[in-house]
């Protein structure tokens, strides 16, 4: 298998920070006033096309988490999609109350590309994962399995339960799997910006 790129390098500090603000903006703009942020972006890199989640925490509780796997726009754009949708459109979760809003922590994973892989290529800690199979998809962060800690097996069954599959489908002919990076980072983790 080619070595899968590691893209946890590729944002500069100022850009992931970009990205936060914008989240962050994003965030109050959806929940407090009900509209969708319309922003002019001028970095080149943040027009990108790249898969992102973000990820709404409340203390060590997830208040949200929805994303893009497969980029439809520019990052920027995309992070504003997903911040919106996982404060209120995420379907394990109630809606972000407004007195939440200051309070959660935005976190976000910018995603490298998708790799076809096998089950051992897996690496707990370093790689998330998409599984299809007969119409149906999952995908799961690669800080999800580290945080739960997860075997490499108990990670592949849990994607394929988010699929909606039976936890063993990924051992099954006609199952797709594939491996990606992220590059993780939050307000927190970045001495979130007032």
């Amino acid at each position: 298998m080619p070595e899968l790129r590691d893209i946890r390098s590729s944002l500069s500090v100022g850009q992931k920070v970009r990205l936060l603000e914008v989240a962050r903006e994003a965030l109050n703009a959806h929940v407090r006033r009900g509209v969708r942020l319309q922003i002019t972006e001028s970095d080149v890199r943040l027009k990108e096309r790249q898969g992102v989640f973000a990820t709404l925490l409340l203390g060590d509780r997830v208040r949200g988490c929805i994303g893009v796997p497969d980029p439809r726009d520019s990052l920027i754009k995309s992070v504003i999609e997903v911040v919106s949708m996982a404060a209120t459109d995420d379907p394990r979760e109630a809606p972000l109350r407004l007195d939440e809003v200051g309070r959660v922590d935005i976190e976000l994973s910018v995603l490298g590309p998708m790799q076809v892989a096998r089950p051992d290529d897996v690496e707990i800690g370093r790689h998330g994962l998409f599984i299809q199979r007969d119409g149906a998809a999952g995908v799961l962060l690669p800080q999800v399995a580290a945080q739960a800690g997860w075997t490499r097996t108990e990670f592949l069954d849990h994607v394929c339960v988010r699929a909606g599959l039976a936890p063993t489908a990924w051992r099954q002919t006609g199952a797709r799997i594939e491996i990606f990076t992220a590059d993780v980072f939050s307000e927190t983790s970045l001495r979130r910006p007032d």
